[in-house]
């Protein structure tokens, strides 16, 4: 009895953060399912309202069981952080913020390494500029300072990929707006009977990405509109990266909880997501995809 009062006040010290600032959902998984873990606690985008709504995403389909380990706020003590990633079938990254431990670190790369999925939304891509094996993860990245040394520019012209040396920063995006997103690979499994083209919800389009681009394969593009501070360039939007035995499927768009629940997100994400943790996809295509005109949201 005094044991279980004594664990009874741990909790309710320790409330939704969990023990050392880690918050981690409760439940048991179905066997059946994926084990996804979603790692948030800092980012320069609103990780509270994007974590629930990345995990109802997921969960609507029956198919996923998720649980969520949050760091300690920026400049807090980062040493017990250190999330059990190899009991996890996938790792979404909702994480741009201060450096995990070595330690963490060393599990992380060793997780990805050994046939780890892992799934790179949104702002992950800004995420620790200096560490050399997320950004081979990544493939490409912006902003933290990445330029011409952190690797080539990546993007599609005329049919196929290019890598470009030019100096400049890494990362920028014009004001928010609907765009088009033109499928390149439309046989891989994550895309494979998507349309050619479809519309997207108001978002930022990310350009100017660069990093190691090593065994990146891009799978959708869109068209960065000079008139709203593009690059006139078609940028990589969805990707699909190789990294030692570990999968990687790097969605660059999502801003917010609203963009989210766009069926242009929601699709990619659900199937990249399954893609990345097995290797398979057996989510079908929804009736509410959108179309090259037509933007759909759910509520």
């Amino acid at each position: 009895m005094r044991l279980s009062i004594l664990w009874l006040v741990v909790v309710c010290l320790c409330g939704a953060q969990g023990v050392f600032g880690q918050e981690i959902t409760s439940g048991k998984p179905d066997g059946s399912m994926i084990n996804v873990l979603i790692v948030d606690g800092q980012n320069n985008h609103n990780w509270r309202e994007t974590t629930p709504v990345l995990k109802r995403n997921l969960e609507e389909t029956g198919l996923f069981y998720v649980e969520v380990a949050t760091s300690p706020d920026k400049g807090q003590d980062m040493s017990a952080f250190r999330p059990a990633f190899s009991e996890y079938d996938v790792v979404v990254m909702n994480y741009n913020g201060d450096s995990w431990s070595e330690g963490t670190k060393a599990d992380f790369e060793a997780y990805v390494a050994n046939g780890g999925g892992l799934v790179i939304y949104h702002a992950a891509n800004n995420a620790f500029p200096e560490w050399k094996e997320y950004n081979l993860m990544c493939g490409v990245g912006g902003w933290g300072n990445r330029d011409e040394r952190s690797g080539p520019y990546l993007y599609w012209q005329d049919g196929r990929p290019v890598l470009d040396n030019s100096p400049g920063r890494g990362g920028s995006h014009g004001p928010q707006h609907e765009f088009v997103i033109s499928v390149c690979d439309t046989v891989h499994p994550i895309l494979k009977d998507f349309p050619p083209r479809f519309m997207h919800k108001s978002d930022e389009l990310y350009d100017r990405l660069r990093g190691p681009a090593q065994n990146v394969n891009i799978l959708a593009v869109a068209y960065s509109d000079t008139a709203k501070g593009g690059t006139g360039r078609f940028e990589p939007q969805l990707m699909t990266i190789s990294y030692k035995s570990g999968r990687v499927f790097h969605i660059a768009y999502g801003h917010a909880g609203k963009q989210c629940r766009s069926v242009a997100f929601i699709v990619p994400f659900l199937r990249g997501t399954q893609w990345a943790a097995t290797g398979v996809v057996t989510i079908p295509i929804p009736e509410d995809i959108p179309t090259e005109e037509k933007a759909y949201a759910r509520p």
